[in-house]
């Protein structure tokens, strides 16, 4: 039997996002982007969960998660 592997991915409180982009700039892989000049999204393709994101956020809406890969 194979354990479900798990990877640790930032998630976004989107409805209290305020995009001042802090995350979008420190995140050194280039896994968030902010849409719009409304809220930020993360690429789950990029992010490797290192949580860079949710230090620098000033609204505390960014976790760090984990999910299946």
């Amino acid at each position: 039997m194979n354990p479900i592997k798990k990877r640790r991915k930032a998630i976004i409180d989107q409805s209290n996002c305020v995009a001042c982009g802090c995350c979008e700039k420190i995140c050194p892989l280039q896994a968030i982007v902010v849409v719009g000049g409304i809220m930020a999204k993360v690429n789950p393709e990029k992010c490797v969960g290192c949580g860079k994101c949710a230090k620098k956020c000033p609204a505390s809406i960014i976790h760090i998660q984990e999910v299946e890969a």
